[in-house]
């Protein structure tokens, strides 16, 4: 059943079928997270047959994030392609200065391009959300030297229309928490390796397994695990048994340290590490459309 959204919301959600329609075709870059699933489910609304979704596969996407968008997409309806991306290829993504996202959106974005004429569509869309702006985001960066669409900033979004109109839509991940790559949980200057993104991967299953929706392992020099769960479920993963059982596994997995972040659940916490210059030079200007 559709939930009723607020007029505006409304609006926004038509401006989004209106801004794809007029599109000869679109190539949705769809992780499966609930941005890119919006625009996807708008793609095809407004496209048909004349959208695609296409979703990248390498070390530093969770195979449970690789299903996800494979259901997703089959439930919308729209053509889905998986494609293999070689960003562990490159040098400057695996040193993990700070620049990391640029370099995998720039190599994601490469490998769509080429298979535009395959897919016999002519743009590429991402799901960034007016929210997005304002912050530390290489990625846009890239999306920029390839001419990369943005709908929903195009149309109004934020994040909280994004979730309503995912809502409205019944789409299951209206309210599923950010789940970045893999690599993302690694501290700038530790390289990235299909080893480490392994290790965070089955770190976080086993936190999730706990009951636990909202929750990183960041991952830092000396093979040091900093585990940051929701405030209030800090004392609950501190208490004895599930302390125990939570190192133990950690340990098993090749972690030397296991530590607790007191602060708490925080996104992108890691870009406190990232140097101010870098900083300045990714971080798009906050303005509306």
């Amino acid at each position: 059943m559709h939930t009723d959204l607020a007029p505006e919301q409304e609006a926004k959600r038509d401006r989004l079928l209106a801004v794809l329609g007029e599109l000869p075709g679109v190539a949705v870059a769809f992780s499966g997270g609930i941005d890119s699933t919006v625009v996807a489910q708008a793609a095809f609304l407004a496209l048909g047959t004349k959208a695609v979704a296409v979703t990248a596969d390498s070390a530093s996407v969770p195979r449970s994030e690789l299903a996800t968008a494979r259901d997703l997409a089959a439930r919308i309806g729209i053509r889905h392609v998986v494609v293999k991306t070689d960003e562990f290829d490159n040098p400057d993504y695996l040193k993990n200065d700070g620049t990391r996202c640029y370099h995998c959106k720039s190599e994601l974005y490469s490998r769509v391009g080429r298979l535009l004429p395959e897919l016999g569509v002519p743009v590429i869309a991402s799901g960034a959300n007016l929210d997005d702006r304002g912050d530390y985001r290489p990625g846009l960066a890239a999306a920029a030297e390839h001419a990369v669409r943005h709908p929903l900033q195009e149309a109004g979004f934020t994040k909280a229309d994004v979730r309503a109109v995912a809502r409205h839509w019944n789409l299951p991940t209206w309210d599923k928490p950010a789940a970045p790559c893999l690599s993302s949980r690694l501290a700038p200057g530790l390289a990235v390796t299909p080893e480490r993104t392994r290790r965070v991967e089955e770190a976080e299953a086993f936190l999730r397994s706990l009951g636990l929706r909202d929750c990183r392992v960041r991952y830092h020099e000396g093979d040091l695990a900093r585990v940051e769960v929701p405030a209030d479920d800090v004392a609950r993963i501190a208490a004895g048994p599930v302390r125990s059982d939570l190192t133990r596994e950690f340990h098993r997995l090749g972690f030397k340290f296991v530590t607790l972040d007191l602060d708490g659940f925080r996104s992108g916490s890691l870009n406190e590490l990232v140097p101010l210059e870098l900083k300045a030079r990714f971080t798009p200007t906050a303005k509306q459309p």
